[in-house]
């Protein structure tokens, strides 16, 4: 079986920060490297132990969309491959191969951009109290993973690691990163979540939500960052199990996540040790997707 890679040590370069998955190190002035580790978090506190191979899945499938939306969006990537990588990072080769990207550096957001086709999860909690979700209001009667007949742009804080993320209004957004930017950041979500929607459904998968990332460059351009459609960053629900009124298994942590919940844990660190079978479970979910997403 894969080992976890649940850390890494790139001598030579500067670790800049190491966060719930992703270890990323400076390379100069203008480039990161990105490390998608094997790293798991569940409330948001990091496991101690990972799902081997894990972190490949999510770069590959991120690679994957930015790839593909390229004629949407320009993105950070500028490369995968560990030849192109600094001299310091190819003697780890062994750690980063296939999970790893040199990217272009920019100043990020302070907004993380959401887009729900589905009234699921945290928006539905917050309808079933207010009859609105993030400012939007919306028909009063409707069920758990109803379809939204309007894609809803439902903007959030990007909390520091540990804490929560806060859901907001895009009024609020706008104060946060201005008006023009914040009306730019709903086109461009929505946009990229409806191309991506149609690409998935034509595969039998429903993309219910999902959150991403811009930074902006040097010279003022906003470009699409981070991780992209990935399981961590989207709700995908497998077309055949969806009917409204109740929600379908996700393909992402979920497995972990109800596994957790059997436990007598009060959700703060340190988190449980996962069996193997949790994890073995988990890592298939993962597989699944990324295999019914890119064939």
């Amino acid at each position: 079986m894969e080992r976890a890679v649940y850390e890494t040590n790139v001598e030579g370069l500067k670790l800049l920060a190491r966060g719930k998955v992703r270890d990323i190190y400076e390379v100069d002035d203008d480039h990161l490297l990105m490390v998608a580790t094997d790293r798991l978090s569940s409330f948001d506190v990091v496991l101690p132990n990972g799902i081997p191979g894990r972190g490949k899945i999510l770069n590959e499938v991120s690679n994957f969309w930015f790839e593909l939306l390229s004629d949407v969006i320009e993105n950070h990537i500028v490369s995968t491959n560990v030849d192109d990588f600094p001299e310091a990072a190819q003697a780890h080769r062994e750690d980063l191969e296939g999970r790893s990207m040199l990217v272009r550096r920019t100043k990020p957001l302070l907004v993380e951009c959401i887009a729900r086709g589905y009234l699921t999860g945290s928006g539905y909690k917050d309808y079933l109290a207010t009859g609105m979700v993030c400012g939007h209001l919306l028909p009063p009667g409707l069920p758990d993973a109803a379809r939204l007949e309007d894609v809803l742009f439902t903007p959030s804080t990007k909390a520091e690691q540990g804490l929560h993320d806060e859901n907001i209004t895009f009024e609020k957004s706008a104060e946060i990163v201005g008006m023009e930017t914040a009306e730019w950041l709903r086109e461009t979500t929505l946009k990229i979540y409806n191309r991506a929607r149609d690409y998935a459904e034509e595969r039998g998968i429903i993309i219910a939500d999902t959150k991403m990332e811009f930074g902006r460059l040097p010279d003022g351009k906003i470009i699409l960052i981070d991780e992209v459609l990935t399981p961590d960053a989207s709700r995908f629900w497998y077309k055949g199990d969806w009917a409204p009124g109740k929600t379908p298994p996700s393909y992402d942590k979920q497995i972990v996540r109800n596994y957790l919940l059997t436990l007598d844990w009060d959700k703060t660190p340190p988190g449980p040790t996962l069996p193997s079978e949790v994890t073995e479970n988990a890592g298939a979910r993962y597989r699944e997707i990324a295999q019914r997403l890119m064939g």
